[in-house]
């Protein structure tokens, strides 16, 4: 796995400095830099060095949720940890269907942080246990949502997001650098993993999860 190139962003100091006192000495991290609030956090990713950002949900002149909405949207390739004291089961399934890559309450422990950055830097979804344990029983919906976003790979999303947006398999080739055939095999994948009949199908999962407007 390449190293970790991270942005920690919250509002609190005591905690984002605990933060980055637990993680300075892992060396597969680099600690890029640090944020207080969603706006901040954007003037440091458009320097482009980030592919890895830690967020908290409540901050001021920009939220969690608005800024990971921005992110995955701009630059679908960098990675959401969510941080926070929320467990609203809303508040979890909304930031599923933005297409964050894990969550984790601010009272686990220093090893299931690891876990859930090791786990996502390697391509992969980490939600808390605890999360799921809680909320699954009432919100099947989210088992499902964690399955369908954790099969996608980076370059799917992409795909999926220029379908919904309605360019055709020319164009979509055209704007991602990559051969007709390609761009069919990477459609046929996801009408695969999203049991999507058609064309209409994979739009109307791209709306549901917040990929698209």
């Amino acid at each position: 796995m390449n190293k970790i190139n991270l942005l920690i962003v919250d509002d609190h100091t005591m905690f984002l400095q605990g933060i980055i006192s637990l993680l300075e000495q892992e060396s597969n991290i680099n600690i890029i830099d640090k944020a207080v609030n969603g706006i901040e956090a954007l003037e440091i990713v458009k320097k482009g060095t980030i592919d890895f950002i830690i967020l908290d949900i409540s901050m001021p002149e920009m939220d969690g949720i608005e800024f990971s909405k921005i992110i995955k949207k701009q630059h679908p390739h960098i990675k959401i940890l969510i941080l926070s004291t929320h467990s609203n089961v809303m508040i979890v399934s909304r930031l599923i269907r933005i297409g964050v890559n894990g969550y984790l309450l601010k009272n686990a422990e220093k090893e299931e942080l690891l876990k859930a950055i090791n786990t996502i830097g390697l391509g992969k979804n980490y939600f808390a246990e605890e999360l799921q344990e809680k909320h699954l029983s009432n919100n099947s919906r989210i088992e499902k949502h964690i399955s369908n976003l954790s099969e996608l790979s980076s370059r799917e999303k992409e795909i999926l997001v220029l379908i919904a947006q309605e360019y055709n398999t020319a164009e979509i080739a055209e704007k991602t650098f990559i051969s007709l055939n390609t761009v069919n095999t990477h459609r046929r994948n996801l009408l695969s993993k999203l049991n999507a009949k058609n064309t209409a199908g994979l739009v109307k999962y791209a709306v549901e999860n917040g990929l698209v407007d």
